[in-house]
């Protein structure tokens, strides 16, 4: 249930004495709105009335906290049945709604995850983004640095295969991988389905942090070969006990095997950095920094408890989270982790021995990256200044789109929209265009479709314009930027084009400005220094995506577009000619003689191949 509470602009001040009067007692999350509609702050409360009436009351309250009540226009509330659903509901309204005076969590990065695919030959892999792809995801990791090495052991000790499933599919004999050991070669069939299938089980034990029931399960196994007297399987299975004891002996923390996050708050006025350390199944998995948005909070306990509410609202708590002070609300964060989670998770602020070193680590590391960040906020600042002098801005641009093309020699053209803020780049609204429909190779042609796509969008959606606008390019590219703004009718924009010198040297660049006037500000040029930063990362994200979309496109077999060929009859195929260069370039009588394949089938594929009809008259399409 949610209770409004209103003024209008021109009325009285927001009365809270009065609105608090009609509060139920229930827990809730209550909204502090301003006049013109803007959120000021998400508050959760066990007791709505109690906690909103504190608000309103004599007590002296810091500046930061006085200006928000001052600018209170309504009131809404809205009743839970518990605190752990308090929690929940205002970690939601945070994230969507973005409160002026809330501490926010601002993380752009998707966490790396590893990843066990569901197929008939699982693969396992570092995932990032969307848990879109079917199979189990372990972690998240701090960083892609503990995925890889995750995944090297995980190779090492169960030989699982990690190559694209493209790959995979079209092997005819075994890889790289398995020739140095570490893998089993599923794709030509030198292990069989069982025992590739233990082999992931057991992967995925020791993943999910049971491994003191994979040394179990391994040595029951080693004794019933040695019993068997299969005496080379109970050698191997030894080694594998040996090595997964190894990793366990090096895993421990204060005598157990742990499983927590270590997290500290460094603070300089209302700049923040929380460290996160890991630990999973004992073993130490790094740390991470992060940079909340505190809005001008200068309170420590007050940042790092929105970032442990935030945070683990998103991702799945360990059963132990160390914290450096303490901070709110612990045994309502204890409760909702452990429901959430489906068992007990602790919140611990005072602790000893390793724990205590862990905190320290994590400190030192807090100061060091937010000294970092201080810097580069710093550097980042005064490029903007120069490029909003150099450019004649009457303000730091606050919004920057760059737009780039990537193709080779016209195949799979696609162009890239990088966006940047006040604080660096902005990842989350990075886009990519894949461009079709033109003639191959016509730069001009791909950027236009880019550019109307991209703002034609802004225009019938009311949505949001760059204060600057860089194309990378000359006179030509810069004009058909010019052709779509002003078709859509959209004006003010700066409107810049950065040409490339002679030489193609960084610093020779040449500026194209809206008035006609060429600049060459020079490499020490702070503003143009910002300018190539955001070009190259635009040409980075355009070229990653074009390769992306041509190795996609090479890579899928033209196999499987023909009917009556399935997974068993490919592998034939290719097996029988050694690869997909040599099935090509066989006669359909050639491979009509591959067990499984008949007159038609052969004719259907060597049509496939060769772009031809099924009756070989050459009327098909390349």
């Amino acid at each position: 249930m949610t209770t409004p509470a209103r003024r209008t602009g021109g009325g009285p001040p927001f009365d809270g004495k009065a609105f608090v009067a009609g509060l139920s007692t229930a827990p809730g999350v209550y909204r502090m709105l301003a006049a013109d509609d803007s959120v000021l702050y998400v508050g959760k409360a066990a007791d709505l009335r109690k906690r909103v009436a504190s608000y309103f009351n004599a007590t002296p309250k810091v500046t930061r906290t006085m200006a928000m009540i001052a600018q209170i226009a309504r009131m809404e509330v809205t009743v839970t049945r518990t605190e752990a659903e308090a929690l929940l509901l205002e970690n939601q309204l945070i994230k969507s709604l973005k409160p002026r005076y809330n501490v926010s969590l601002r993380d752009d990065k998707s966490y790396p995850y590893v990843l066990v695919t569901r197929d008939a030959w699982p693969r396992i892999a570092v995932h990032r983004g969307p848990r879109n792809v079917p199979g189990r995801y372990f972690g998240p990791y701090p960083g892609v640095t503990a995925v890889r090495e995750t995944l090297n052991l995980m190779q090492k000790l169960f030989k699982l295969r990690n190559c694209e499933d493209s790959v995979f599919r079209n092997r005819s004999r075994p890889c790289l991988q398995h020739q140095i050991g570490r893998c089993t070669a599923p794709c030509v069939g030198l292990v069989s389905e069982r025992d590739y299938a233990d082999a992931v089980r057991r992967a995925s034990l020791f993943l999910d942090g049971r491994s003191d029931a994979l040394t179990d399960e391994v040595g029951r196994d080693m004794e019933a070969a040695a019993a068997r007297l299969d005496f080379e399987e109970a050698a191997r299975l030894r080694d594998l006990l040996g090595n997964i004891r190894g990793m366990q002996a090096r895993q421990y923390v204060d005598g157990r095997v742990a499983e927590l996050d270590v997290l500290a708050c460094a603070m300089r006025g209302t700049h923040a950095c929380v460290l996160l350390l890991s630990f999973r199944d004992g073993r130490n998995l790094g740390t991470r920094a992060f940079h909340p948005r505190t809005n001008g909070s200068d309170d420590p306990a007050e940042v790092l408890a929105a970032f442990v509410s935030q945070h683990y609202a998103e991702q799945p708590p360990p059963r132990e989270i160390v914290l450096d002070r303490a901070i709110e609300d612990v045994e309502l964060l204890e409760e909702a982790f452990s429901e959430s989670a489906g068992r007990r998770v602790q919140v611990k602020t005072s602790v000893r021995g390793d724990r205590a070193r862990y905190i320290d680590l994590a400190r030192r590391n807090a100061e060091i990256a937010l000294a970092s960040e201080l810097g580069s906020q710093a550097a980042q600042q005064a490029r903007s200044d120069s490029l909003r002098d150099m450019l004649g801005l009457a303000e730091p641009a606050q919004r920057i789109e760059c737009f780039d093309i990537s193709h080779t020699m016209g195949e799979a053209t696609v162009a890239s929209c990088v966006v940047f803020d006040a604080q660096g780049p902005v990842r989350g609204q990075y886009r990519r265009y894949n461009i079709a429909g033109i003639e191959p190779g016509d730069d001009y042609a791909a950027m236009h479709q880019a550019l109307t796509r991209r703002f034609r969008r802004a225009v019938e959606s009311d949505g949001v314009v760059p204060d600057v606008l860089l194309i990378d390019g000359g006179a030509g590219q810069v004009a058909q930027a010019r052709d779509v703004l002003d078709t859509l009718g959209i004006t003010g924009i700066c409107l810049v084009g950065v040409a490339k010198g002679e030489a193609r040297k960084p610093g020779d660049e040449t500026l194209l400005l809206p008035d006609g006037r060429e600049l060459k500000p020079g490499a020490a040029s702070p503003g143009l220094q910002l300018v190539q930063q955001v070009r190259d990362e635009a040409h980075r994200f355009a070229i990653t995506g074009h390769r992306g979309r041509r190795q996609k496109a090479r890579s899928t077999s033209r196999l499987e577009d023909i009917p009556g060929i399935g997974p068993r009859r490919r592998a034939s195929l290719l097996k029988h000619f050694g690869g997909l260069g040599g099935l090509k370039a066989a006669g359909a009588e050639q491979i009509a003689q591959v067990e499984g394949v008949n007159a038609a089938l052969a004719q259907r594929i060597y049509a496939t191949l060769h772009g031809l009809d099924a009756d070989g008259s050459g009327q098909g399409q390349d």
